[in-house]
């Protein structure tokens, strides 16, 4: 890869001889899968041929990147790509802030947040419509309720090069809807799921993209320093990804929640803070395995000692919400064992 920095849209002569040290390249990176020509300065008749890959983060990618031959490129401003994200909350603003620190055109809209307060290279649009104009990229981070209104202000301003891409946790049949009210419009739709907290990582969170445009998002975000691994499917599947795995971080948060209340009301909250603490800390791979075939081999007795903390736990003042969603699975459990294997607790 040639690493000279692009100059401009007419290019400067590249000096003559085998080796370039520090001219630049042409326009805009490669542009063909034999290495783009300099317009206006010189060939080189003896020096080495441009490789035919990407020029990099601050460079354009040309038609044999991963957009292909045939899609345009998401490169149209000046400096970098024009993003419009829609939704200045916590995650929005930390990516729109990144995405402005690697060299991206970034222009956004909240209502409640003034685009000056999350970073000076985000341009402050008077609207939804406002921040799509002249984007080649659109990032919805408003929230699932909100999403299908910034969808509908959106499209009336977004260009039929453009791509739609939400980010926002929801149900895959919204991000399906969603897809469809893109695809009527002629807007390429891609369902983005973020898989960790965006204020942990911000651009660089792990994100799954799936859906018309999930190669195109995925070339844009990743050549700005983004992480996105692509799936098949139609959009909803990465929501449905995420949502699943979903039952498992928030169904945790809330039991370490109702366990946290049940033990302050019991008077041992530090104790059990200490021990779940060293649980995460000990659990392993194979501990996934123990607690899912555990619970079924024990889960008549396990189902009677959930009842009897429900039964605490109203005692001291707390809803056992979570205890008795567990007893409920584990009875379910105990149903689902051949017959005799409800009596002797095991």
């Amino acid at each position: 890869m040639n690493t000279a920095e692009p100059t401009g849209p007419t290019g400067p002569t590249v000096p003559s001889g085998p080796a370039v040290p520090s001219g630049p390249t042409g326009p805009s990176g490669p542009t063909g899968p034999s290495g783009p020509t300099v317009p206006s300065g010189p060939t080189v008749p003896s020096g080495p041929t441009v490789p035919s890959g990407p020029t990099g983060p601050s460079g354009p990618t040309g038609p044999n990147g991963r957009a292909g031959p045939g899609r345009p490129s998401a490169r149209n401003g000046p400096g970098g790509p024009v993003v419009a994200v829609l939704g200045l909350g916590e995650a929005g603003s930390r990516i729109a802030a990144d995405l402005a620190e690697a060299g991206a055109v970034v222009r956004g809209f909240d209502p409640l947040v003034a685009a000056a307060t999350v970073h000076a290279g985000v341009t402050e649009c008077a609207g939804d419509a406002d921040a799509c104009r002249g984007a080649s990229v659109v990032l919805s981070l408003t929230c699932a309720h909100e999403a299908g209104n910034a969808l509908a202000a959106a499209l009336p301003e977004i260009g039929g090069a453009a791509i739609y891409a939400d980010l926002n946790t929801a149900s895959w049949r919204l991000k399906a809807d969603l897809a469809d009210r893109a695809a009527a419009a002629g807007v390429a739709f891609a369902d983005v799921a973020l898989m960790a907290p965006v204020p942990r990582s911000g651009l660089r969170t792990p994100m799954l993209a799936c859906g018309p445009a999930a190669d195109r998002f995925a070339d844009v975000l990743t050549e700005l320093g983004g992480t996105v691994d692509v799936l098949p499917g139609p959009p909803g599947t990465a929501a449905a990804r995420k949502l699943v795995r979903s039952v498992f971080y928030k169904g945790l948060a809330a039991a370490v929640i109702e366990a946290l209340r049940a033990a302050r009301a019991a008077g041992c909250e530090d104790w059990l803070r200490e021990n779940i603490g060293q649980e995460l800390t000990d659990a392993s791979a194979a501990t996934v395995g123990r607690l899912e075939y555990g619970s079924v081999r024990h889960a008549r007795r396990r189902a009677d000692e959930m009842t009897a903390a429900a039964e605490l736990l109203t005692h001291l003042g707390v809803p056992p919400l979570i205890a008795g969603a567990s007893t409920q699975w584990l009875l379910r459990l105990v149903e689902e064992q051949a017959p005799g294997n409800t009596g002797r607790c095991l």
